[in-house]
């Protein structure tokens, strides 16, 4: 059997993240030949979101130097490419992506390098994106697709899977929200195979982290300058 991991990036999560534990369909997944593991990195919880996390039986990675989503993503990465696991799913773990969907996205790795998961194109529940947020991420995705020529309809998602060799190829300096769109950057520059599942999108629980006008700037910003600098030369988020 295949190593997978399933990386749930964690801040505050302890209403949502034992459900999304739980929704996880290990049974499928074996069924598809993937021995399963589990892996959080979290950015500071101040919540019993760890003790729900180790009480799962997951490993946990947590952030002491650094705070935000991507310093946290590239941390997990690093852990993921120590490991022999042959493919890594990533998904965000305050109950709006479905645990359910993972072995969709894997079936289509099987024939790409990465998958995204697109909110667009499958369901949103009401309420569980607003109308600021919508129109965003189109604009933010077209400029994405205008840049890059990669065909895709969600930049921003919070749902991806890769193959270990993606993961091996990933060159990303981002410590916020920006991480998603430096994903994609660096994935279309390394002419990574790149194809899209449509998943469904629910109501966040908890308290929304993203700040959209803050963080649709740096997304902006980063899709801009991994056009031009393909490559980060510091740790400095350029």
């Amino acid at each position: 059997m295949r190593g997978l991991t399933i990386l749930l990036p964690t801040l505050d999560e302890e209403d949502a993240l034992l459900g999304v534990l739980e929704d996880i369909p290990v049974a499928t997944l074996e069924q598809q030949g993937w021995f399963v593991e589990v892996l959080i990195v979290d950015g500071g919880s101040a919540d019993a979101t760890v003790q729900i996390a180790q009480d799962f039986g997951c490993e946990v990675i947590l952030q002491k130097a650094q705070s935000g989503k991507g310093a946290g993503m590239r941390m997990a990465f690093e852990k993921f490419i120590t490991s022999k696991n042959s493919a890594l799913v990533m998904i965000d773990a305050d109950g709006t992506y479905s645990a359910k969907d993972i072995p969709r996205l894997l079936v289509k790795l099987k024939h790409y390098d990465v998958v995204m998961g697109s909110r667009l194109r499958g369901e949103i529940s009401e309420g569980a994106m607003t109308r600021l947020n919508y129109i965003g991420n189109h604009l933010l995705t077209w400029l994405a697709v205008s840049l890059y020529g990669v065909p895709i309809t969600d930049l921003c998602t919070g749902a991806w899977a890769f193959r270990r060799e993606s993961i091996e190829q990933m060159n990303l300096n981002s410590i916020r929200f920006e991480i998603e769109a430096e994903m994609f950057a660096n994935c279309s520059n390394t002419g990574l195979r790149i194809t899209q599942v449509p998943i469904r999108y629910d109501k966040r629980i908890g308290e929304a982290k993203l700040g959209s006008v803050r963080d649709g700037a740096s997304i902006f910003r980063k899709l801009i300058v991994r056009k031009y600098f393909p490559y980060p030369h510091n740790d400095n988020n350029t």
